[in-house]
């Protein structure tokens, strides 16, 4: 079945309709009249014949002109009181001549609703009621100058009616556009809702989109740092084994131990590189808590490079959450792993602080120093991959890194991030 087939069979069909059966309703009642009218000439009733028909077909010429034809006036004002005005006094005249044309004399109540506006309708409906008394009452010639009362009472009861009948029709009609224009408001409701379901849908598609780049993005950023705080540093610190072993060739005793300590650092970089791609912690932290763990690098670091260094706590140390340590075990692994590339220190020391809401990492150096921003000079902690990773890690818990440092007066690093406790969560 089409469209318009279904369109046809709702609400659209049966208001056309009904608009059809009222455009008809006049031409019905005037032939009923007629038809009556020619009954009571036929059975020897005096009637004005000629008069009558004519009128009748006068009275539907002027319903045609100014209703039903194409193009009728409907929506002139003016034109409807005129016609109203003339609809009514064909009507007398037809009632005058022919009592039973009070039957098409009815119609002057549809039309007063139909076609005047406002409290034109009332006043149709009140001249309608005046000529439908005279009806009631069997026409003009069956009231008694005794009985004009009764034509009074009965014209009074119509209008009361008629004008009743006009206000529950305007209550009814109102409540109907409102509620059609709720249902046309709703419709617009629904349709910018779905319009706007469907511009987050979008809008949602993106944001995922753009999530998993950033997924991806922190990953590699992850990798990277991973990679350069275990590889990277195992395979710097294999070097340099490697490198003083072959200088200690002339002391076998010394050129065991730097291989040995450079085999050591193989293992450790393997076991850190396979922890870093399961995402592990750093074994360090598996094995002791964050103060042991550093004391631990520290006390390997000094063995190794033959630097003295040492490692300060204070506070209250006590567990912080896993990316908290790593952070600060890793930013003393960078941070030594810088002194010993580029400070020629002879000391090192670290500061583990424990505060309340806050927890740093201090590591001091008493080497060459440099001047900070300046691209020439790389010391401990500035320039190279190392000082973006400590940053990264640093800015993802929402804390800060901070280098002081001058030529010849050493290099400080001071790392702070948020004390967040063991177990309270994601920083």
């Amino acid at each position: 079945m089409s469209t318009g087939t279904e369109a046809d069979t709702g609400p659209d069909r049966a208001e056309r309709s009904w608009n059809a059966f009222f455009a008809a309703l006049p031409y019905l009642a005037l032939s009923l009249c007629a038809v009556i009218t020619l009954l009571q000439s036929v059975r020897g009733e005096p009637v004005d014949l000629g008069a009558v028909l004519g009128l009748t077909a006068a009275t539907a010429a002027w319903v045609f002109f100014f209703v039903t034809r194409p193009g009728a006036p409907r929506g002139n004002r003016a034109l409807m009181v005129l016609y109203y005005a003339g609809l009514l006094a064909l009507a007398t005249a037809l009632v005058a001549l022919a009592p039973w044309y009070g039957i098409a004399a009815l119609l002057g109540y549809v039309h007063a609703y139909d076609l005047l506006r406002g409290g034109l309708r009332y006043v149709g409906a009140v001249a309608t009621s005046l000529l439908m008394a005279v009806v009631y009452l069997g026409g003009f010639d069956a009231i008694s100058r005794d009985e004009w009362w009764l034509w009074g009472a009965v014209f009074l009861v119509g209008a009361g009616l008629s004008s009743a009948s006009f206000h529950l029709a305007d209550l009814w009609f109102d409540h109907d556009r409102q509620q059609a224009g709720m249902l046309a408001e709703l419709n617009r409701s629904h349709a910018r809702l779905e319009a706007a379901l469907d511009e987050n849908a979008e809008l949602h598609a993106r944001l995922m989109a753009r999530a998993r780049e950033a997924g991806v993005l922190d990953e590699r950023q992850r990798m990277a740092r991973e990679i350069h705080d275990t590889l990277a540093q195992g395979l710097a610190g294999i070097l340099s084994q490697l490198e003083a072993a072959e200088h200690s060739s002339g002391d076998p005793a010394a050129a065991r131990r730097h291989t040995a300590t450079a085999m050591s650092l193989a293992r450790e970089g393997l076991s850190e590189a396979r922890r870093t791609v399961r995402a592990v912690e750093p074994q360090a932290l598996s094995e002791a808590r964050l103060p042991d763990a550093v004391g631990r690098i520290v006390e390997r670091w000094s063995g190794i490079h033959g630097v003295a260094a040492d490692l300060t706590v204070t506070g209250d140390p006590r567990p912080m959450h896993t990316d908290v340590e790593a952070a600060l075990l890793r930013a003393a692994q960078e941070a030594l792993s810088n002194v010993a590339k580029h400070a020629e220190a002879g000391r090192v020391g670290l500061t583990l602080s424990y505060m309340e809401d806050v927890v740093t990492l201090d590591v001091r150096d008493d080497g060459t120093g440099f001047v900070p921003g300046d691209g020439r000079s790389r010391g401990p902690g500035e320039g190279g991959f190392g000082l973006v990773a400590m940053r990264q890690r640093v800015r993802r818990l929402a804390g800060r890194v901070h280098v002081e440092s001058e030529p010849g007066g050493g290099t400080a690093v001071s790392v702070s991030v948020p004390a967040t406790p063991a177990g309270g969560g994601t920083p």
